[in-house]
């Protein structure tokens, strides 16, 4: 069931400009499937789903398999465009996000695979990232603060 679900996410994704988890819902729906947000949210972390600016201005779902290096850049348009602050403290880092967004930029965030983040949580408009060491997190926010709005 689940193997058949995320067969069909990617199907919608890949035909439909979708940019709410509701959308997906919904077509999931129209195809049969029945699915909760708590559900939909996980498959978009599972499949590596990030949300993008697109050419007219509206953020969408795409996934990150076979864009190779339009992944990073995909990651810096995200991120540009919705991080708000990055701060850290001792071992953590504290993302602040436009309301809404902080889901999208963290499932960003775990496409990149960075040794130094053991994991990450995110809630509306904040992502906290344990990094295994003060060092690293002090590393990562730097480089994340160049890509914040507020660069």
């Amino acid at each position: 069931m689940k193997s058949g679900r995320h067969a069909k996410i990617l199907e919608i994704i890949s035909e439909y400009p979708v940019e709410t988890q509701d959308e997906i819902i919904a077509r999931l729906k129209e195809a049969g499937y029945k699915a909760t947000q708590a559900t939909i949210s996980r498959d978009i972390k599972d499949l590596r789903l990030v949300k993008t600016l697109g050419a007219d201005g509206k953020y969408r779902y795409l996934s990150d398999a076979g864009r190779g290096s339009d992944l990073r850049s995909g990651f810096e348009q995200l991120f540009s465009n919705s991080v708000v602050s990055v701060d850290n403290a001792q071992n953590i880092v504290v993302i602040k996000t436009l309301s809404g967004m902080a889901n999208a930029v963290c499932a960003a965030m775990d496409s990149t695979e960075n040794d130094a983040i053991v994991g990450t949580i995110a809630g509306d408009d904040t992502i906290f990232i344990a990094c295994r060491t003060t060092e690293s997190a002090v590393t990562l926010s730097g480089e994340l603060k160049q890509y914040s709005i507020n660069s």
